[in-house]
């Protein structure tokens, strides 16, 4: 299977150079996702709010890979203010409970302030053969 690059869309892919997302066999590999509504360019201010944005954008990722937020096997997340980060366990458990996969946290700061969180994750291609 060749190398697959997903975009989402968001000017800062093509000025840094990566990619939303890179297929390559069987694995998905997800780049550290921040709250950004990419249709308007937005952010809101809410931690909450940036962390289910964050979701939605990598859950658009996936699935234009072939795959789910069930099949995610590892998540890195960063945050820069450990204050923020127990407001996101329900988040975290609405769009991760049934994968549980591997987990990390960080406490760094991130590109801009307003950037309250970011996601990266790792999933594995549903294999299509089996029941």
């Amino acid at each position: 299977m060749a190398r697959i690059h997903i975009s989402s869309g968001s000017r800062f892919e093509e000025e840094i150079g990566y990619s939303r997302a890179v297929v390559d066999g069987n694995h998905v590999w997800v780049s550290g996702t921040t709250g950004y509504d990419y249709g308007r360019m937005t952010i809101e201010d809410d931690v909450v709010a940036q962390a289910d944005q964050a979701f939605r954008n990598i859950a658009t990722a996936l699935a234009e890979a072939g795959a789910s937020l069930d099949d995610v096997v590892r998540v890195l997340f960063i945050v820069p203010r450990r204050e923020d980060w127990e407001p996101c366990w329900p988040v975290v458990t609405r769009h991760l409970g049934k994968a549980r996969p591997a987990s990390t946290l960080i406490h760094a700061g991130l590109q801009t302030d307003a950037m309250r969180i970011e996601i990266e994750v790792t999933a594995r291609l549903p294999n299509k053969g089996s029941a």
